[in-house]
């Protein structure tokens, strides 16, 4: 078949869509669908060429599915069809989707024009690190060459190369004239700045201009933020599109007198702020982990307390008041405050609160127990009794409505045991898993102040003042708080970040103004609650360095450090 589209080359310009779209993994035939919709409007806007991120067709990352033969060759069947369709004299377009050839399986780039597959290119440079697997599914491609369309030379390195300047400087010595990447980059504080950063040092090396198409959407732990650029040749600024929001970009470019393409036109999108970004993070992997899983809506315990009542406003700015559904589970110990705050909260936001005392089946516990803790002094597993019933109840409410349970435990939390197995870490997400509880309190005061575009909640306080000022307790016992049994939360958090973040020795922990008594007891719990993370509902990565993807340590585990 022959391509008849006419020659960019001729003209010296191409015009460029660049299609930051939210796939759904295993999803082939509503992620082919997302790929036409976007085609179709590039076409409306006379695009040459749409550009997608990286593995669009099969969602990103497949992790495990693409060793499924079944699931490979339903890709490339749809990959097919999508070639044939360009055959309409309409835009070009380079999608990913996973690609056997001779027996290997590849993370692979497309070009599909003039109703055929015109190029393929492989990832030649496969992540293995911190969220990143890929070595475990596919093989590693060989240093690409550029690709001809209309005309004009493309290279495609597939997001990980260019993270090193191997494979852009032999696209570059090859003849490339423009570099059209695929990412599936997610998101973690200040990922968008270490990103430009990259690209510009690509940008330096090649002499070449670069699109860099990014993917936006929540996948289980991960969220992808999009804000897709580009950079001219001398660095600068050629486009950007927004992060946390899809869209497609239509750029024109143009060959100056020396051969150079330079964009003449395309958005110039504002990138939030480290708060708004954080926020926004959340919200989206909680929409789509509820959306793209089939959920109604939400439901969660609101204890008065500030790690319910954020994770209530964020269930509410990513579903809406109305898929919300708050309950207070009130025992002997909860106070009257903690039952106003929570039923102020709700109020704010303006979503269903229901309460269910949880005294008759708590005492029924004590009951049946009670021959066998005959004698036993009473201790935290009268305490844990609280937080197990409340988990049950929450869960029977699920179970008879289909709302997913909305898991509210801190990153502290989390990272000492802190936290109720079976009880308050029941549910199915934690928007704020990866959160410290400073981080926490201060997203709850900026959110009072601050609502984003495209949040579903209310402007205005949406989180009682008392909640962010008072002093955080359980309440699973009289006159409780947080620091009967943990230091004050900046000095904790300060510790966790050291260790879990930075990796430091307790001697350097011990430089930043900690006592060295205090550094080997954090440690030691935050060693012996992994059990309790690995049991833990998967939530949204914020930090760089997270529970579960990222930061994986043995249960069963003895060292520790006594430098």
């Amino acid at each position: 078949m022959t391509n008849t589209a006419p020659q960019i080359s001729d003209s010296g310009r191409m015009r460029i869509a660049v299609a930051q779209l939210n796939p759904t993994v295993g999803d082939i035939a509503g992620n082919s669908l997302k790929i036409r919709e976007a085609r179709a409007a590039a076409a409306r806007s006379a695009a040459h060429l749409v550009l997608y991120p990286e593995l669009t067709l099969s969602g990103y990352p497949p992790e495990d599915l693409v060793l499924k033969p079944a699931f490979v060759r339903r890709c490339r069947e749809a990959v097919e069809a999508l070639a044939v369709e360009t055959a309409d004299g309409g835009p070009g377009i380079i999608v990913g989707a996973p690609w056997l050839e001779d027996g290997n399986l590849y993370n692979a780039a497309l070009l599909l024009d003039g109703g055929q597959i015109m190029a393929v290119r492989y990832k030649a440079d496969l992540p293995n690190y911190s969220v990143f697997d890929e070595k475990r599914n596919f093989a590693a491609g060989p240093l690409p060459g550029p690709v001809g369309f209309r005309g004009v030379r493309l290279g495609i390195p597939i997001c990980e190369d260019i993270w090193n300047d191997e494979v852009c400087e032999c696209l570059a010595e090859t003849g490339a004239e423009l570099l059209l990447v695929p990412n599936g980059s997610p998101y973690w504080a200040n990922r968008a700045e270490e990103r430009l950063q990259v690209v510009v040092a690509r940008v330096v090396e090649t002499g070449l201009p670069l699109i860099y198409c990014n993917q936006l959407g929540g996948q289980d732990e991960l969220v992808f933020d999009g804000g897709s650029f580009g950079l001219q040749a001398d660095r600068t600024l050629a486009f950007q599109m927004p992060q946390f929001d899809t869209g497609l970009a239509i750029t024109d470019w143009v060959r100056d007198g020396e051969g150079v393409w330079c964009c003449e036109s395309g958005p110039r999108a504002e990138l939030p702020d480290l708060d708004t970004a954080n926020w926004q993070a959340c919200v989206l992997g909680l929409r789509d982990y509820v959306s793209k899983n089939g959920f109604p809506g939400v439901v969660l315990g609101l204890s008065g307390g500030i790690d319910s009542a954020v994770c209530a406003a964020m269930a509410v700015d990513a579903l809406g008041p109305d898929k919300v559904h708050a309950i207070m589970l009130p025992y002997r110990y909860t106070s009257n405050e903690s039952i106003t705050d929570a039923a102020d909260c709700a109020d704010a936001l303006g979503i269903r609160y229901d309460t269910v005392p949880i005294g008759e089946p708590v005492e029924a516990f004590g009951r049946v127990l009670g021959p066998l803790f005959n004698g036993a002094a009473v201790d935290t597993t009268e305490e844990n009794l609280q937080s197990r019933a409340r988990g049950v109840i929450l869960m029977a409410i699920s179970n008879k409505f289909g709302h997913m349970v909305v898991t509210t435990g801190n990153k502290s939390e989390m990272s000492v045991g802190y936290a109720t197995l079976y009880g308050d870490m029941n549910g199915g997400y934690n928007p704020i898993k990866d959160l410290y509880k400073t981080q926490v309190y201060h997203l709850a005061d900026w959110r009072n102040r601050n609502r984003p575009k495209g949040l579903l909640g209310p402007n205005g306080q949406v989180i009682p003042a008392n909640i962010i000022t008072k002093v955080p307790t359980a309440e699973l016992r009289e006159n409780q708080t947080d620091q009967d049994s943990l230091p004050p939360y900046d000095v904790l958090d300060d510790i966790l970040t050291g260790l879990v973040e930075d990796e430091l020795s307790v001697s350097e922990i011990e430089q930043r103004g900690h006592s060295r008594e205090l550094i080997h007891k954090i440690e030691h719990l935050l060693y012996i609650a992994e059990y309790k993370r690995r049991q833990a509902p998967p939530g949204v990565k914020v930090t760089p360095r997270n529970f579960g993807k990222d930061r994986r340590y043995p249960i069963t585990n003895r060292f520790r450090d006594r430098s």
